[in-house]
């Protein structure tokens, strides 16, 4: 047995409701900053003077810092003990969501941004860590559970970034930030289990044992296979969603827009149970019928296009998108649990190459509606959206992991 596997043994008894869902509360807070800045764009880019190009690498800043550390930080966990790394780490955070709060011109912004996406990595620390104090036989679960948070910090992060801009200003949502991600910072401190990894190598070796981790490890290529082509239907939808929200028949204003956008937060009500069901041996049948919720609720936001009623096609999108989102936080339960349970010693390096992957997904899903809604409207953007959900459900019927 690893030291890796006896701290995490001993250290299953801090594993309370509260701790499980302290650890929900901070995964949900940090990944609001990852997708604000897709909101409060239109507002700091006039402050600051940015031209349009300017304002658009904003966003895209931060979510490349999020890869960054995603691949750059997030193996740490398996060289450096695995509290006081995510301690660190959220300490960056609140310095860079600070700094980006008192950014005097565009250069600092966008230096910011990057940091701060780079720091948000601490969520990928945060989640195999919990995963290690629980039994294997209820990792599913616990997993669920942090990842409920995960999603309705997702779903809120833009409707509550516009909120607090129009309640104060864009720089009161970096400054929030930080004295919520402080405040979370001194809990987790105090809860939080030591965690020293067992293995002794370079962290030269540590990234180049990436590749070998991949090819060796099946259930890690496909749990993140599917969760990147369910990534990027859910990132093609909500990217989206907008600007059809936007015209005839819903002719919905940004308040209605965000009010729509907390309707998707139903989903997250699935991870739990989800990961109840997937630590029971329910897990092929779960991705069988994630994949098909996404494609179900694919057909019933075309269907909202085609039906006349204002109020009838409002409902019908709204129950596709808590579908879609049904479908996506399933996948990745299983996804999270699957690679959980795969090799101690690699949890970090699973974890970052796992997110990483699902990432780029959704990134391709963000260009796949780019393309498709100037090419055919919204029929083709969900087109789209099924056809990534197609792909994985065609997975789950050639593979056996």
């Amino acid at each position: 047995m690893t030291a890796s596997e006896t701290t995490s043994i001993t250290d299953r008894s801090g594993l309370t409701r509260s701790f499980v869902w302290l650890a929900a509360t901070a995964t949900g807070v940090i990944v609001t900053n990852l997708f604000a800045p897709q909101i409060l764009v239109g507002l700091i880019g006039p402050a600051l003077g940015m031209s349009a190009r300017q304002a658009g690498m904003i966003s895209t800043l931060t979510l490349l810092g999020y890869a960054l550390g995603l691949f750059l930080l997030v193996p740490l966990a398996d060289l450096i003990e695995n509290k006081r790394l995510i301690l660190l780490t959220l300490a960056g955070t609140v310095i860079a969501a600070l700094g980006t709060a008192l950014a005097p011109d565009a250069k600092w912004l966008l230096a910011g941004a990057l940091v701060l996406g780079a720091s948000c990595a601490a969520i990928q620390m945060l989640v195999p860590l919990v995963a290690a104090m629980a039994d294997p036989a209820e990792r599913g679960q616990v997993i669920g559970e942090v990842m409920s948070g995960l999603m309705i910090g997702i779903l809120l992060s833009r409707p509550l970034a516009s909120f607090i801009a129009d309640l104060w200003s864009w720089r009161a949502f970096y400054v929030v930030s930080a004295a919520s991600v402080a405040i979370l910072s001194l809990a987790l401190g105090w809860r939080l289990p030591r965690l020293q990894p067992a293995i002794r190598v370079s962290y030269a070796r540590l990234l180049a044992s990436f590749w070998t981790l991949l090819r060796q490890e099946p259930v890690l290529r496909v749990r993140a296979w599917t969760a990147a082509l369910v990534m990027a239907a859910f990132t093609a939808f909500w990217a989206a969603v907008a600007l059809r929200l936007s015209a005839a028949p819903f002719e919905l204003g940004a308040r209605g827009i965000g009010i729509f956008a907390l309707v998707g937060t139903a989903g997250a009500a699935a991870t739990p149970l989800a990961g109840r069901l997937g630590d029971r041996g329910w897990e092929r049948a779960l991705l069988y019928g994630a994949h098909v919720l996404i494609i179900l609720a694919q057909v019933l936001s075309v269907a909202a296009a085609i039906v006349g009623s204002q109020a009838c096609a409002l409902v019908l999108l709204g129950l596709g998108a808590v579908l879609l989102d049904v479908g996506v936080t399933i996948d990745q339960t299983i996804g999270r649990r699957a690679i959980n349970l795969l090799r101690p010693e690699a949890r970090g390096r699973l974890n970052g190459l796992f997110v990483g992957l699902f990432f780029i997904g959704g990134a391709i899903g963000a260009a796949a509606a780019a393309v498709a809604g100037p090419i055919g409207g919204w029929t083709t953007v969900c087109t789209a959206a099924a056809s990534f959900a197609v792909l994985a459900l065609v997975t789950d019927a050639i593979t056996e992991h």
